[in-house]
């Protein structure tokens, strides 16, 4: 089975989203060092159950075609392929495969309700 393996926050002002995560929840935030803006989210001990995630700057404004959800990221072996089932099962791509360096591959589709979700197949060799 394909498992949930990250989720994602999109923020207008990661700072301010930041402050309030770390003060609601005691999350802490690691700034990746990677070619993008993007922090690591570390909800918890990693011996406890659940994941944790990652925020990034919002692309867009809110005009209902930003992201303005907690994307799930489901891993997956083969993107490619989960590509064909995503679109064949009645789904959309909302944002092509893309690489995420040293991580692995990403896009983001729309369920047949509208739901955004990621798809990632690791790939240290992503660039």
């Amino acid at each position: 089975m394909n498992r949930v393996v990250h989720f994602e926050i999109h923020a207008e002002n990661p700072e301010r989203a930041i402050a309030f995560y770390s003060k609601c929840f005691g999350w802490k935030f690691t700034k990746w060092e990677g070619p993008m803006e993007y922090w690591i989210i570390s909800t918890g001990d990693p011996k406890e159950p659940g994941i944790d995630g990652g925020l990034l700057r919002r692309h867009g404004v809110i005009d209902g075609q930003a992201v303005i959800a907690y994307p799930c990221t489901i891993q997956v072996a083969n993107i490619d392929e989960m590509l064909k089932k995503v679109e064949s099962a009645g789904g959309q791509i909302v944002l092509p495969k893309m690489p995420i360096p040293g991580v692995g591959w990403l896009l983001y589709s729309k369920d047949t309700e509208g739901n955004i979700f990621g798809v990632m197949q690791p790939d240290a060799s992503a660039m």
